[in-house]
């Protein structure tokens, strides 16, 4: 009996294996070489293109598309297809790399923790209270530093706070790992989603911010109350919450919060500069048209004096600057590997037929429709490319030019993707942020899906929402 569960359980386990989700890397290869197969199928052609004085913008001319010459990829050039679009998105990497890096010295200073354990103890006594004020303070987080994976840090925090007001664990992550995720979905100043897809779209980079900072809003407040409603139910009866189970086996077990860290000189010093840095930022980019090159510039500085504010040396400041960027490798080398995907489309001189065809698809469809379907692509797109950069530089090159035949504007199609980019993250189980936040809780995957599913869905609607606002008020 014993061997035969066994067997089964290996072979169940074999099974599930052939329906794993491939790596990142793997899926963007395969889109290579679907790009590549495209070429040998599609009818190459090009549209006209005029730079916008006002703009300054190359847009597509509409009913200027003509055919042109085939002109396949052979499979062959894909290595050399994947080199080239390392080399021609090098200033976005970089970038990408100097944020990393500017970011784990900030993180390194402790500040984050202080501030978080500082609310945690003012506020442990607020009742209810304490779910919005979460979510607000993580929500900072994911709308500047994208955070997400790194919230799982923070849950054990949130739980104790939780079960101390007599709510449970999943209460607890929820107000920490939905917090970042509302902040990461809006992203006013996340230059990891909505500063890379707004730099490709080929407008301001944090443009448009005021909307965003609506839908932070609106995402905050209906998930502060679809939170407070779920506790306020688990402490009337903790029978009837869903993690019930999880909570008798753990009664008694308490963070300390008389522990945690305290807030300190040093930790004021870098929030003031964090502050003035990204008051700098939103400065520069709207009155002096600051781009890659100022905007790297002024995070590498941010970080170095957020080192300095914290009392590190030089060298510490330089040891934990190549930690933060060999830790964004993963992702910087995704927008080079996902550029393969455009070169190689661009070779063939199919994009524009595809931006042609995606057109005359729905171009006879109502224009709220019209963007509607934008929106529901980038969100099953995020199915497969979970990474926010990943999907912004392999869907954006594609949909801000058929944003242009459609008459929506390029913010519109830059706020459809990260619509698309967020919403789902945290119910996907390639989301890291969600598994690692589950995995530190304790709680089963199935639990949390059959929590937030509603939720998501309520996010989907106001996401939809948004999206036919934007487009008819023009969004820019």
């Amino acid at each position: 009996m014993d061997s035969a569960l066994k067997t089964g359980g290996t072979a169940k386990k074999g099974f599930r294996s052939w329906f794993k989700m491939p790596h990142t890397f793997v899926i963007l290869i395969i889109l290579i070489f679907v790009a590549a197969a495209l070429t040998y199928t599609i009818p190459s052609g090009k549209f006209e293109r005029v730079k916008d004085a006002a703009s300054g913008k190359s847009l597509l001319v509409p009913g200027s598309y003509q055919h042109l010459a085939s002109s396949p990829v052979s499979f062959i050039e894909i290595p050399k297809a994947i080199v080239h679009g390392l080399i021609s998105s090098a200033d976005v990497v970089f970038f990408i790399f100097i944020i990393g890096g500017a970011f784990q010295i900030i993180t390194s200073t402790g500040t984050i923790e202080a501030v978080t354990s500082r609310v945690a103890k003012t506020f442990a006594n607020k009742g209810r209270w304490v779910i919005p004020i979460f979510l607000i303070l993580f929500s900072v987080g994911g709308f500047t530093m994208g955070m997400s994976t790194e919230v799982m840090v923070f849950v054990p925090i949130g739980i104790a706070i939780a079960r101390a007001l007599g709510f449970d664990a999943l209460t607890g992550t929820a107000m920490i790992s939905l917090g970042a995720s509302c902040g990461f979905t809006a992203g006013i100043l996340n230059p990891f989603n909505v500063g890379l897809a707004q730099a490709i779209a080929q407008v301001p980079m944090f443009s448009g911010a005021w909307l965003r900072v609506i839908l932070l809003v609106c995402l905050i407040t209906v998930t502060s109350l679809y939170l407070i409603r779920y506790a306020g139910k688990v402490r009337k009866d903790p029978s009837k919450g869903l993690v019930h189970e999880l909570e008798q086996s753990v009664a008694g077990d308490k963070v300390d919060l008389s522990k945690l860290p305290t807030m300190q000189v040093k930790h004021y010093l870098t929030i003031a500069a964090i502050i003035i840095g990204f008051g700098l930022v939103i400065w520069g980019v709207s009155k002096k048209g600051w781009w890659m090159e100022e905007l790297g510039a002024l995070f590498l500085s941010m970080g170095v004096i957020s080192g300095f504010c914290a009392g590190f040396g030089p060298s510490r400041i330089a040891s934990e600057f190549v930690k933060g960027a060999s830790a964004i490798t993963y992702g910087a080398f995704i927008i080079g590997i996902a550029r393969g995907i455009m070169v190689v489309l661009e070779q063939g001189n199919v994009i524009d037929s595809i931006v042609n065809g995606l057109s005359i698809l729905v171009g006879d469809l109502p224009t709220s429709i019209q963007v509607l379907g934008m929106y529901v692509f980038q969100n099953i797109m995020n199915v497969f490319i979970t990474s926010g950069t990943g999907m912004a530089v392999t869907t954006m090159p594609i949909m801000s030019p058929l944003s242009d035949l459609l008459g929506v504007t390029r913010q519109t199609s830059v706020l459809a993707f990260q619509l698309g980019d967020g919403i789902t993250n945290m119910i996907l189980p390639t989301s890291s942020a969600l598994m690692g936040s589950l995995a530190v809780s304790g709680i089963p995957y199935q639990k949390w899906v059959r929590f937030f599913w509603p939720l998501m869905c309520m996010w989907f609607i106001i996401g939809a929402i948004f999206i036919v606002i934007a487009n008819v008020i023009k969004y820019t």
